[in-house]
């Protein structure tokens, strides 16, 4: 059977990084293994008013 790890890693989104350790769909280093993501708000004038709406909370993870 395969494992979660291994079947993540099979599916990063390229030129994507994350560093978001608590969230479903990082997959331990620094890759985004979501099928696709989505980056809000309309309209920001840095990167720090950005937010990535497809952030999903790892079952257990504290933060």
């Amino acid at each position: 059977m395969e494992k979660e790890f291994d079947r993540k890693r099979k599916h990063c989104i390229e030129g994507i990084h994350c560093n978001v350790e608590n969230c479903y769909y990082h997959d331990a280093e620094t890759h985004c293994t979501a099928n696709e993501i989505s980056v809000g708000p309309d309209c920001a004038h840095c990167s720090d008013e950005t937010v990535c709406s497809t952030f999903k909370p790892k079952e257990g993870a504290q933060g």
